[in-house]
């Protein structure tokens, strides 16, 4: 799954238009309704998509819905708002994280629960992480309604301003990302152990906030864009003491 996922997510930076990315698209929507037809495919992923679909029983509706919004984000706008930017989220990355939690076998409400707000957080760390290299080809995809509301435009971010105001909007963007964690992790206690791997994507996103806010939140800042050696081993530790 990770594996289509990922080809989907390189779909839009990959053409040089619109068209050929939605053609990539349509191939892929069009691959998951054959394999539902139980149409065994040719294609090498799409025929281990295909056993995996047999094998742990996956929803369809979850695999559309990421390709549905990938549709919806070839339109290479910014976000009107951070609701958008959620849902973006909750599309994509939730989406995902419910089809993994199925082929771990976990039916269970609470971690649907965590899952959702996991794949929010996600979904708006993705874009703030991403913001530096966005804007070195001058776009701009941070919600419109958060810079309006701090006096920014999207050329201070191509510009690469480390302006106070800047920040600020970095900082209400991450914010919200930090409640989508805590809201996960209030689930805790009643999500199975057997659903944890689907959720070790936590520790990354904790490191980002917790060296965003080292940085007093200059999404510029060069240390963001460096790794953390240290992931492996929090992924490690957290996977053994079975918490996210």
């Amino acid at each position: 799954m990770t594996q289509i996922t990922l080809k989907l997510a390189q779909i839009k930076d990959s053409v040089s238009q619109k068209t050929i990315g939605l053609m990539r698209l349509q191939f892929w929507k069009s691959a998951v309704e054959d394999i539902y037809r139980d149409d065994h495919p040719a294609q090498p992923v799409s025929a281990e998509l295909w056993r995996a679909v047999r094998k742990h029983t996956l929803t369809r509706r979850w695999m559309l819905r990421i390709i549905s919004e990938r549709e919806k984000d070839m339109e290479d706008k910014a976000y009107r708002n951070l609701q958008e930017l959620e849902a973006y989220g909750e599309n994509t990355q939730s989406s995902l994280l419910y089809l993994l939690l199925e082929t771990l076998g976990v039916k269970n409400i609470h971690a649907d629960h965590a899952a959702s707000h996991i794949g929010k957080a996600q979904g708006i760390l993705t874009c703030l992480r991403a913001t530096p290299y966005n804007s070195s080809r001058r776009k701009v995809y941070l919600p419109m309604d958060i810079c309006m509301l701090r006096g920014v435009s999207q050329e201070d971010f191509i510009r690469g301003s480390r302006d106070q105001n800047v920040r600020d909007v970095v900082y209400d963007i991450a914010s919200q990302a930090h409640v989508h964690l805590q809201h996960a992790r209030s689930f805790s206690k009643n999500v199975p152990h057997a659903a944890m791997p689907a959720f070790l994507q936590t520790v990354v996103l904790e490191d980002y906030l917790r060296r965003v806010r080292k940085v007093d939140f200059d999404v510029f800042h060069p240390s963001l864009q460096k790794r953390n050696p240290m992931l492996p081993l929090q992924l490690y530790l957290r996977s053994w003491k079975k918490i996210y």
